[in-house]
């Protein structure tokens, strides 16, 4: 049987906006005016709003941001809000599998509470509205506008630490898994097998006394395509060791393989 499909009243929208390095996303669905009374009737004063229609609001952050002084942890989260002629509240909660509001409103459920100024618009908008607006790479603002009220909130990221931590990685050099893949790609290509070695006892020097098993596992049969199957048992033992240790039935079965492969030549 065929199906047909209608067109939602309040469809669903996504916003999605890089701020820095920060990745912000909102799922919200957008009602209509159509000629009602916004706020004070379709949206009561004073009580907690879905912010939107039908599903409640969703808000994501890739990393932990900064509304004020108040920390908001990186993760999902459902978005309420309680409207106000002068103020209002903008919740950001922990349950996200509401229809609307939550049957039960959880004071424990709220992670944070900020408090927003209202803002009276000369044009008229339409379509309720959620955005993010006046992007810097430090901050940006959280905006709600429908009817004649718009609704702010400015948020700080952290730009400025992400990037001290990447140029100090990236400053101090290749890591341990950098060498890794490094020899990995090597080995896979057949191509510059002394290279590979090179590298992946870098890795392993790096990773100190215990080296991850895979890692040790990578090493062998580079030792072994080198030709020294004596070193390549060795390293073999040492990865199967770890194996155990790790509970990885593949790599305990590929080492003892190629440790009888290797000692029978």
């Amino acid at each position: 049987m065929a199906q047909i499909t209608t067109p939602q009243l309040s469809p669903i929208s996504k916003v999605e906006q890089k701020v820095g390095l920060t990745d912000v996303t909102i799922e919200y669905s957008r009602p209509s005016k159509r000629d009602r009374v916004v706020f004070g009737d379709v949206v009561p004063m004073n009580e907690v709003w879905r912010t939107g229609a039908n599903k409640n609001t969703l808000f994501t952050t890739s990393d932990a941001i900064l509304f004020g002084n108040d920390t908001l942890k990186a993760g999902t989260y459902s978005f309420y809000t309680k409207p106000g002629a002068q103020e209002w509240s903008l919740y950001f909660y922990k349950t996200l599998d509401n229809w609307g509001t939550p049957d039960e409103w959880k004071a424990e459920n709220v992670v944070l509470e900020v408090k927003a100024k209202t803002q009276v618009l000369n044009d008229m908008v339409e379509t309720f509205t959620m955005g993010i607006e006046s992007i810097s790479v430090d901050d940006a603002v959280l905006s709600l506008a429908w009817d004649k009220t718009k609704v702010t909130a400015k948020f700080a990221v952290p730009t400025k630490a992400k990037m001290s931590e990447t140029i100090a990685k990236v400053m101090a050099g290749p890591s341990a898994n950098d060498y890794y893949r490094a020899a990995d790609y090597k080995y896979s290509q057949k191509e510059d097998l002394k290279q590979a070695l090179e590298w992946i006892n870098k890795s392993v020097e790096m990773s100190g006394e215990e080296a991850p098993f895979y890692v040790l596992r990578k090493k062998a049969l580079i030792q072994a395509e080198l030709g020294d199957k004596k070193g390549a048992i060795a390293t073999a033992k040492l990865s199967l060791e770890g194996a155990k240790k790790a509970g990885y039935d593949s790599y305990i079965k590929a080492n003892e393989e190629s440790i009888k492969e290797w000692s029978a030549k």
